[in-house]
């Protein structure tokens, strides 16, 4: 069910952080429509606040409903007891009391966190080897790979072939597939969890490079244009690369918009207050 927040602040950027913090969501959770646009005004005077509204989905409220009273159930009938022809049993003689478990070695001095997840990587990675290779055969792929791990926890995958074209896909959505079904292969039923990035002929960071070149072009459309620009549907990965390549972007914003699979990133146009400065000021002399 989707639901929307209004929130005014001195500009549109601070509205829309002031508006995530409130609703605990990340950029690319909501979409953003600008009510008014913000005006600093001469001296103070005239000031206008920004107004933007956040569009969101939030969960179906169910309706907890009593349940139907049916007809109570006949009391049961209550059957004499036999008489006691014959002696009551002797008690069973107790079960013996079960030996107690020796208890766990205690944790060597000076072993962390990092010495246990290095005894768990190998195992993982061995893992991660075998489900790749045998999702490959069943493909008809043959590629090298590499698996190393990576800064700050999990692994890194690395193929390499001729047919490589054939685990990439179009736009890298076999490439996700595969590093999804590797994930969820190796961690199920696993304690620690731990994320394995697939990649094949380094396309990841290329496709990273083009994104953010895109990003660029778009922004400057939006600001020659002055008129929001709508990209192409993405993935959230994707999505967030473009997020992050304009958030210092002058004279745009960026909102998602959308439902899976054809949610996609909206470069807008923002109105920079030194425009409206010099357009109050010029009314002013003009007045004057």
């Amino acid at each position: 069910m989707q639901k929307s927040l209004e929130v005014r602040g001195k500009t549109a950027d601070e509205a829309i952080a002031k508006g995530l913090a409130e609703l605990g969501l990340e950029r690319d959770d909501v979409s953003v429509e600008i009510v008014e646009r913000g005006k600093k005004g001469v001296f103070g005077i005239g000031a206008v606040d920004a107004v933007i509204k956040l569009t969101y989905e939030a969960p179906d409220e169910v309706l907890q409903t009593a349940p139907a009273k049916g007809p109570k159930p006949a009391p049961k009938q209550e059957t004499p007891a036999p008489k006691a022809d014959r002696p009551a049993p002797k008690a069973e003689k107790q079960a013996p009391k079960a030996e107690k478990q020796p208890r766990p070695a205690p944790t060597p001095v000076g072993a962390g966190p990092a010495d246990v997840a290095w005894k768990d990587a190998p195992t993982q990675a061995e893992q991660a080897e075998k489900f790749l290779k045998g999702l490959l055969a069943h493909m008809g792929v043959q590629a090298d790979m590499t698996v190393s791990p990576r800064e700050g926890g999990g692994l890194d995958v690395e193929l390499t072939g001729d047919r490589i074209g054939a685990v990439i896909g179009r736009r890298g959505e076999t490439l996700d597939a595969i590093q999804h079904l590797t994930n969820y292969a190796v961690n199920r039923g696993s304690d620690r969890r731990a994320h394995i990035n697939v990649d094949a002929e380094n396309y990841r960071a290329k496709r990273e490079d083009s994104l953010v070149r895109l990003a660029e072009k778009m922004a400057d459309k939006a600001v020659r244009y002055k008129r929001s620009m709508a990209l192409e549907p993405m993935n959230s990965y994707e999505r967030h690369v473009i997020h992050t390549a304009l958030q210092d972007y002058e004279g745009v914003t960026t909102s998602s918009t959308g439902a899976e699979p054809n949610r996609r990133v909206v470069v807008s146009y923002v109105k920079p207050e030194n425009e409206d400065s010099k357009d109050d000021n010029k009314g002013y002399k003009e007045w004057c």
